[in-house]
């Protein structure tokens, strides 16, 4: 069996984060997702997740393409998390290139191109635009 890992915030959920997912869970048989805590968010991007821990947990169990999920609770455990679920592959966007390369001595790396114009921020910036009526 070919276990693929991956991590993310995965707030409010888009068809990237979707297309990702896919093409992660394509490479093997068993994908694995971290889903960042509201912690690991506030002190990543200095604000809270849109959508709670809880609520994107359970999104992200809910996609037919995942296996399992687990709270990430720190950055610094990216390594813990690899030999814990004994991941072969390890997916990251590609706009953390070279980032994860350091792991690439317990699982192979690969990072994956990100689905053009869309991206959590972007869509938070353009709803906070639009003028309440």
């Amino acid at each position: 069996m070919k276990k693929i890992i991956t991590f993310g915030t995965f707030d409010v959920f888009h068809v990237g984060h979707i297309r990702l997912l896919q093409r992660a869970a394509a490479l093997g048989n068993h994908l694995i997702v971290g889903v960042s805590s509201d912690a690991l968010n506030k002190s990543k991007k200095g604000r809270f997740p849109i959508y709670s821990e809880r609520d994107r947990l359970e999104i992200i169990a809910g996609l037919a393409c995942v296996d399992k999920v687990f709270v990430e609770h720190s950055l610094e455990e990216k390594a813990e998390y690899i030999k814990k679920y004994k991941a072969d592959i390890l997916v990251m966007g590609d706009d953390w290139k070279g980032r994860f390369d350091e792991f690439n001595s317990y699982c192979e790396v690969i990072y994956m191109t990100r689905t053009p114009s869309i991206s959590t921020t972007e869509i938070i910036e353009v709803v906070k635009s639009v003028p309440n009526h």
